[in-house]
């Protein structure tokens, strides 16, 4: 696993090792989490357990279109653990469907919950399909987990960064998506400059 003084970014809920990360993470160590053994994740578990595993061991932790599987009240778990396999100098990076982004869009459009809102590589996604979860997908595993079970604004997504203990947090929206950076201590020039951050 870890390899001392190499960047570690643990990619909690991301499937497989074949789905690219962002640019931001070349160089990293790549490891896995996820609660599908389908994947040979390398850490096998439900993130709502993280803070079950060893702390501070991660520069990094990457979350994409994963936080929304977990009911509202178990997110603060998530985010606990998130706090505590990181690093002290350590940030999580977040990326969840904006929903004030995809109803203003449903509705500017005048699209009915089970019209398609846009086409992906993987085929049509309907309203619902953002709402609640990948319809195709949840009826083809018949897993439950793949469903959607709580949903985030950008203002919403900040607050429940800061209340789990992230002390600066920069979220951007686009293309129907919220981005968050969390930081347990706000970075660095480096760090912003290395991450594309604004100041302040």
């Amino acid at each position: 696993m870890n390899h001392p003084g190499k960047r570690t970014v643990l990619n909690v809920g991301g499937s497989s090792r074949n789905i690219a990360l962002p640019a931001i993470y070349a160089g990293y160590e790549h490891l896995l989490l996820d609660i599908d053994p389908k994947g040979q994740p390398d850490l096998l578990c439900d993130a709502r357990e993280l803070q079950t595993t060893a702390a501070a061991r991660f520069d990094a932790v990457y979350c994409s279109h994963n936080l929304e599987h977990y009911h509202r009240h178990d997110v603060p778990r998530v985010l606990k653990g998130f706090v505590h396999v990181l690093k002290p100098q350590g940030f999580a990076h977040i990326r969840v469907p904006d929903l004030m982004a995809v109803m203003k869009e449903a509705l500017a459009r005048g699209l009915e919950p089970d019209d398609v809102l846009y086409q992906s590589p993987a085929g049509p996604i309907q309203v619902l399909d953002v709402l609640y979860g990948w319809g195709m997908e949840i009826e083809r595993s018949g897993v439950d987990f793949y469903a959607h079970k709580t949903g985030f604004s950008r203002k919403l997504l900040t607050k429940v960064l800061i209340d789990a203990g992230f002390r600066k947090v920069y979220a951007t929206i686009g293309s129907l998506e919220i981005s968050a950076m969390a930081f347990l201590v706000p970075p660095d020039e480096a760090t912003r400059k290395a991450l594309n951050l604004p100041e302040g």
